[in-house]
């Protein structure tokens, strides 16, 4: 009963990282598009993108998916600060497979949606289990 309960609620949280990181990756990729068709490099491009999907992560999972989790006061800038490891990780990683994919003549768009599905991954589990744990 307690297992399927937890199961319940982990689907729920997931659920909401997911509606969470729709709207993040809206951001993301409409500045990396945009940076793009204006010609920064692909690789300046999805940082700079990532970075706009940040601000919009932490503003809905601390205050809609992880809001009970969602510490005040001092250890608030602790999470967050957590949020900012969590975030320069998935950002490596965009980075790396965004400019690795392009050297190899692969379509920045088609190796930014790989980064994409790998950082998600990734940072939602650092979020869940070490930032609102």
């Amino acid at each position: 009963m307690i297992a399927r309960a937890a199961t319940l609620v982990w689907r729920i949280t997931y659920a909401r990282y997911i509606m969470a990181s729709a709207l993040a990756l809206a951001a993301d990729l409409s500045l990396f598009m945009m940076l793009l068709e204006f010609g920064l490099k692909p690789i300046p491009a999805s940082m700079a993108g990532y970075c706009a999907g940040l601000v919009v992560h932490w503003i809905i999972s601390s205050r809609l998916v992880f809001a009970e989790q969602a510490m005040r006061g001092p250890q608030r800038n602790r999470q967050k600060a957590l949020f900012v490891v969590s975030t320069l990780i998935g950002l490596a990683l965009t980075t790396l497979i965004v400019g690795t994919g392009s050297h190899f003549g692969l379509d920045p768009r088609l190796a930014k949606l790989i980064a994409v599905a790998i950082s998600f991954q990734t940072t939602y589990l650092l979020r869940r289990s070490v930032v609102f744990a």
